[in-house]
């Protein structure tokens, strides 16, 4: 939803800047109503139009590379170079901002000013017709006058039209009733209305603002000139009236109103030279703005998607991922395997391998053309070519098992056409192997979860060996990482005996991406235990690791302590190099919190000296994080200092910083006379003065 409203926000941004570029002062003020309206529409109807592959901008997602028993064997790679990233950031979001957190707050607060800016919508709505209904009225026909009283400039709001008749003489009271009329006539109030609708949506939006502005211009442009076409109203008779109406009060923004803050413009449109109609070629320029939001920003379709699959030649039929039904192959024989090569006659592109045994294939042709076939429970691969030793090529086609659909379907697994059985032969996916997995729990089975669980080939065996290890309900969404990333029964029991014994899924892949092993975790508490001891005796060896003074990390604590800490030095490679670099500086004792925040922020030892060597030692680790938050450098601190601040601390320094009290500013106040000495005084003054 979010991403679609800021798309309409850029469109109607765009369109903004075109209108006011070239059609602004243009006198086609129909025309420019039409424009407004419709730019306010399409912002809506763009974002959800589709384009097709030929005439978008954007690169339709590569297609997967087809499902293969070699590529699907590589999953585990392919899981874990996508998975460890997001595993690691995973394992960070304790010392880092939670990004999803924030975009839903922003969601949430989108909403609240959507539902604030509806509710202000009603209201005016509500006291428009409160007033309307409760005023004295005059019927004019269609139109309804409604008496108000004091110092209101005339507006109207559907057909009524409210105005104070006391205040104006008899020739302008009329004037206003015939300005106003004409809005009705032309339900302009359908026009605001929108403008308002799309501010409730765009209302963070500032363009949007100016857009129901312009909107609103237009209007009276329009309205006056209409009203000047007719013989009985005399131009300079009508300004004068203008001047004479014009009011410091205001009605709301839903009303077309005779006044509407815009005095200036309205007279110079009047008496603007009227526009050429050779001018009206910069309103076709509007249609291909449009089209390059589409081609450039739209999502692109492939038009042979929009055809049945009974439309279909069978022969160029291409499936879900991207291999077709039909083609060419090329096979290496090595050992008791064929690698096999699966190519597409009419898509260069299509070019897929695979890997099966040899004891599969019926005989394979030596020598001389000949047939051959490989058959599996989805159905049969019928071969056509011959081998020259370990080499061959030909024609190949595969042909569905109708009764596997069935079977499959009786299982809950439902196989469409265009999915076809072929993924399914590829994978050698049997009705068994469904079975096996509901006997373990998994009953919920659908395709898309089916297909990893046998590209990863999780058998049955390496569900019990994770259920022996302690994970009884393990669900299927951390069983496919589970695989990817090789854990195993083994390596459960390793990170167990390292002291982690209340473990869940999650912990256990986070520690696995990270490479965090048994002996790292030993190194971890070791060092914490001897730095601890060391600390206890006064001894700083040089060889102590981590002070886990606020978390007891020894063979008696929590089986879970120092868990974050383990992922963020891993993740952060806080090693021993880096604790003793800062033993070096006179940091040590420093706990894991302060290492995480330090290392995090690129806190260096050489960082530390710069501020020993301008004067400042023993600083606090937390202050050192203030320091660097703030990009707080020595020489920033030797900047203040040269300006008179020699007593200066480094807390008045991140102060100084956070308001915005620089140097520069210090000089520039210097110069227009403000010479003080102390620097909280600046800081004072900067609060005063603001940006």
């Amino acid at each position: 939803m979010i991403p679609y409203i800021l798309y309409a926000a850029l469109i109607l941004t765009a369109c903004l800047v075109f209108y006011k570029l070239l059609l602004q002062k243009e006198t086609f003020f129909r025309l420019n109503r039409f424009v407004l309206l419709g730019c306010m529409l399409l912002a809506f109807a763009v974002p959800l139009l589709h384009v097709p592959q030929q005439m978008s901008f954007r690169k339709m997602p590569a297609q997967a590379d087809i499902i293969t028993a070699t590529t699907l064997q590589n999953t585990a790679v392919q899981l874990t170079e996508k998975n460890v990233p997001a595993l690691i950031e995973n394992a960070e979001k304790n010392s880092s901002i939670n990004f999803q957190q924030v975009m839903q707050w922003a969601v949430y607060l989108y909403w609240f000013g959507v539902i604030l800016f509806a509710l202000n919508f009603l209201m005016q709505a509500g006291v428009l017709l409160y007033k309307a209904y409760s005023k004295p009225v005059i019927h004019d026909g269609p139109f309804r006058i409604v008496e108000i009283s004091g110092d209101k400039a005339p507006c109207s709001f559907g057909n009524n039209i409210f105005i104070n008749p006391e205040k104006y003489d008899w020739e302008t009271y009329s004037q206003v009733l015939l300005h106003e009329k004409i809005h009705i006539e032309q339900k302009h109030t359908l026009d605001l209305l929108l403008a308002e609708i799309v501010l409730i949506f765009q209302w963070f939006n500032p363009f949007a603002w100016q857009w129901r502005k312009e909107l609103e211009n237009n209007l009276e442009f329009f309205t006056d000139d209409t009203l000047l076409q007719q013989e009985a109203v005399e131009k300079e008779s009508y300004q004068m009236s203008l001047l004479k109406v014009a009011a410091p009060h205001f009605p709301l923004s839903l009303t077309t109103n005779y006044n509407q803050s815009l005095l200036k413009k309205r007279l110079l449109m009047m008496n603007a030279k009227k526009s050429n109609v050779h001018t009206i070629w910069k309103y076709f320029f509007l249609l291909p703005l449009m089209v390059l939001f589409v081609c450039f920003f739209n999502e692109p379709i492939v038009n042979s998607q929009t055809l049945s699959s009974k439309a279909k030649p069978a022969a160029n039929r291409r499936h879900e991922h991207g291999m077709r039904t039909s083609g060419s192959w090329f096979a290496t024989i090595k050992g008791d395997k064929v690698s096999m090569q699966f190519k597409s006659d009419d898509d260069d592109k299509s070019n897929n391998n695979n890997t099966f045994l040899l004891s599969e294939f019926s005989s394979l042709p030596k020598g001389t053309q000949g047939n051959f076939t490989l058959t599996r429970e989805a159905g049969t691969m019928e071969f056509t070519g011959k081998f020259e030793g370990d080499n061959g090529m030909g024609k190949y086609k595969f042909v569905a098992n109708k009764t596997y659909g069935d079977a499959m379907q009786k299982e809950g697994i439902v196989i469409t056409e265009d999915d076809g059985e072929l993924v399914f032969f590829l994978l050698n996916i049997k009705q068994s192997y469904v079975q096996m997995l509901k006997k373990n729990g998994y009953n919920d089975l659908d395709k898309d979860k089916l297909i990893p669980l046998a590209a990863l080939d999780i058998s049955e065996a390496y569900i019990s060996s994770i259920k022996e290890a302690g994970f009884k309900d393990i669900s299927l969404d951390n069983l496919v990482p589970f695989k990817a990333l090789n854990i195993d029964k083994t390596y459960i029991e390793e990170i167990r005996k390292a002291g982690y014994k209340n473990l869940d899924p999650e912990k256990v892949i986070t520690f696995k991406a990270q490479g965090i092993d048994g002996k790292y975790i030993a190194d971890f508490k070791s060092s914490a235990q001897a730095e601890k001891n060391n600390n206890s005796n006064g001894d700083d060896k040089d060889d102590a690791v981590i002070d886990n003074k606020n978390k007891n990390t020894d063979n008696n604590s929590k089986s879970d302590d120092g868990y974050d800490d383990v992922i963020a030095f891993k993740s952060l490679n806080i090693d021993k190099d880096f604790i003793n670099s800062f033993k070096e500086v006179g940091y040590n004792n420093l706990a894991n919190q302060d290492l995480i925040a330090m290392k995090s922020l690129g806190v260096t030892p050489e960082y530390v000296k710069g501020f020993h060597n301008a004067g400042f030692s023993n600083i606090k680790p937390d202050d050192l994080v203030a320091l660097k938050s703030q990009n707080i450098t020595p020489a920033m601190v030797k900047n203040y200092k040269d300006l008179g601040f020699d007593n200066v601390s480094l807390e008045d320094i991140v102060g100084a910083t956070a308001t915005g009290t620089t140097p520069s500013f210090i000089k520039s106040m210097r110069d227009k006379g403000h010479n003080m000495k102390s620097l909280d005084k600046y800081i004072a003054l900067k609060s005063v003065l603001g940006n």
